[in-house]
């Protein structure tokens, strides 16, 4: 798997998670229909199973997932929640991006 396979991998994967949780915040928060709640089950199974797609070692995928889903976080907060991040935002976000992105070349040595 190449690294641009493995890095839309990881986006649909962290995707997947934000949506499931989102669900359930949702139904609890804002009185939602259940369908969300059913919705939510559905999209965190397609979660766990993303992390099984993934071809590196389980640990190392974990970190490295972790840095990508802190930038699809940021960016989630950005175009659905619409709050701007701050400059603060960006600084760790790049921070970590650049550390996920040493974990991901990594992987493929």
């Amino acid at each position: 798997m190449t690294w641009i396979a493995t890095l839309g991998l990881f986006v649909v994967t962290a995707l997947a998670e934000i949506v499931g949780c989102y669900l359930v915040l949702i139904w609890v928060k804002r009185d939602g229909p259940l369908l969300a709640l059913a919705g939510s089950v559905c999209s965190l199974m397609l979660f766990a199973w993303l992390l099984t797609r993934h071809p590196a070692e389980s640990g190392r995928v974990y970190a490295a997932y972790g840095g990508v889903y802190t930038c699809t976080a940021l960016a989630w907060l950005w175009l659905v929640d619409r709050v701007t991040p701050s400059a603060l935002d960006w600084a760790g976000v790049s921070t970590i991006a650049l550390g996920c992105g040493i974990l991901v070349v990594s992987s493929f040595r």
